[in-house]
């Protein structure tokens, strides 16, 4: 990739990471909102955001503000949403909030996405590991960057 071309998938990078943030604020969860788009050839394929799964309550955690065990996060919302679409994920960019956990890491790798981008590192970086371990390309842009 010649630098113009880099400048620019940085810039979408940026701008992209920008409306996975946006996104994040439809999250109820008080904990933590986050947010999370699939791209494929400069198209928004899906989002998600972490929540209760369809149907249940809008309340993400307990009256001891512990996340309930059901609540999705927006990573495995964003995939099970291209499974009931048209669409395939299949050598797709997923921009997220947060990074990824081991299980939605499990989930990105079987959903082919090629190419992860997050803004927030989170202490546990075995979900990360994973993706490069799959030779998914992970890119960090921090919150600042943006």
């Amino acid at each position: 990739m010649n630098n113009s071309a880099k400048a620019k998938q940085e810039a979408l990078d940026k701008r992209y990471i920008r409306m996975a943030s946006i996104w994040a604020e439809n999250s109820y969860c008080i904990r933590r909102q986050v947010g999370a788009l699939i791209v494929k050839d400069q198209m928004i394929i899906s989002d998600g955001y972490n929540g209760t799964p369809a149907g249940f309550e809008n309340i993400c955690e307990d009256e001891n503000n512990v996340t309930k065990p059901y609540v999705l996060h927006a990573e495995a919302n964003a995939i099970t949403k291209i499974a009931r679409s048209n669409n395939s994920s299949d050598g797709a960019t997923m921009y997220v909030t947060a990074s990824p956990c081991i299980e939605c890491a499990k989930l990105i790798i079987q959903a082919g996405i090629k190419r992860v981008v997050y803004s927030e590192k989170y202490r546990l970086e075995d979900g990360i590991e994973l993706l490069k371990r799959a030779g998914i390309e992970v890119v960090y842009i921090a919150m600042s960057d943006k």
